[in-house]
């Protein structure tokens, strides 16, 4: 069944649901309830049609605040915890909640997971607001907070412009800063490994290497993609030295694959910066520890987190967005 043209703003009853589905209104209740049994087939079809009908239960006007704010981290629950960065956002999140009578449930989920518990539960009047944190794919969910009225903010530029509000770091330009400091060091053969192009994050980093290489004469660029890890970077380095021995510099979009790609080229017996100069992104606890220590690019997680609490709690527009600066901070990588 072809899923109707509805406008941006208009919100599927359940009535519509029922007809979508071919079933009473009656019998559509009673399996967006739960209140009764109802066979396989019919319970199929009635979750069907809320999904393309993209339905959802709205809160009451008035519904009286939960104290509660759910942070969505699309992420494998292992590279969560391998990663700084959650942790900085937290902390960021909660300097703003001083004295508040708030909390925090953090939720994580795999970026391919099938969502409808969690839907489920963030549009039925458990939380005053949602932050998602990552490359969270399509606009589906975010469609749905709207249409159940939740405030819904975005740690990082969403996949549709204008879906919903978001703050994030200035990618583009913290590349441009990383590749072009590579090369005003004398370094011409400067190689990337990059974050997945199908992130906000990934894309845009990847962006400002492109756009700098182009603008250096004679540069022919140098691509391998990671997804963010420790474990990607080294493998994406190994595979641009057989592709390109003569590389001399490498920009990685973060430190975890940086530190990576650092491990790849002692056991190749290069050095580092002496034969191969080493620029990260995200200035991680973890840049600071690296032998030699990393030169990176600094985005300003806390206050990242900071500035999305406040805007979710003040209440966005779609439109609304909050760029932040990056800072190249050098050490003897590179």
């Amino acid at each position: 069944m072809p899923q109707p043209v509805r406008g941006d703003d208009a919100v599927p009853t359940l009535a519509e649901v029922a007809r979508h589905a071919g079933v009473s209104t009656a019998t559509a209740s009673r399996v967006i309830n739960r209140s009764a049994r109802v066979s396989t087939e019919v319970t199929a079809r009635v979750e069907r049609a809320v999904r393309e009908l993209a339905y959802v239960r709205l809160r009451a006007p008035g519904t009286r605040e939960t104290g509660v704010v759910a942070v969505v981290v699309f992420t494998d629950p292992l590279h969560y915890h391998s990663d700084a960065f959650p942790a900085r956002l937290l902390a960021g999140l909660r300097r703003s909640l001083p004295g508040a009578e708030r909390e925090l449930a953090v939720f994580t989920v795999p970026r391919r997971s099938r969502r409808t518990p969690l839907v489920r539960y963030l549009c039925g009047g458990h939380v005053d607001g949602v932050l998602l944190v990552g490359p969270w794919g399509d606009t589906a969910l975010a469609r749905l907070l709207h249409a159940a009225r939740v405030p819904v903010v975005s740690l990082g530029r969403p996949p549709e412009p204008g879906s919903v509000a978001f703050v994030d770091a200035d990618n583009l330009a913290g590349a441009r800063d990383a590749v072009q400091w590579l090369y005003a060091s004398g370094r011409r053969s400067v190689a990337t490994i990059a974050g997945p192009p199908d992130t906000a994050a990934g894309a845009d980093r990847l962006a400002g290497y492109h756009q700098t290489v182009a603008a250096m004469a004679a540069a022919r660029p140098a691509v391998a993609y990671g997804d963010f890890s420790g474990a990607s970077g080294e493998h994406a380095m190994q595979r641009l030295l057989d592709q390109r021995p003569d590389v001399n510099a490498v920009f990685a979009a973060s430190d975890l694959m940086a530190a990576g790609a650092l491990r790849a080229l002692r056991r190749r017996g290069l050095r580092v910066p002496e034969d191969v100069a080493l620029v990260g992104f995200d200035d991680s606890p973890l840049a600071a520890r690296c032998r030699p220590g990393l030169t990176t690019v600094r985005q300003p997680v806390e206050e990242l987190g900071s500035r999305a609490m406040d805007l979710l709690l003040r209440g966005p527009a779609r439109g609304d967005s909050v760029v932040l600066p990056t800072r190249l901070v050098v050490r003897a990588s590179g």
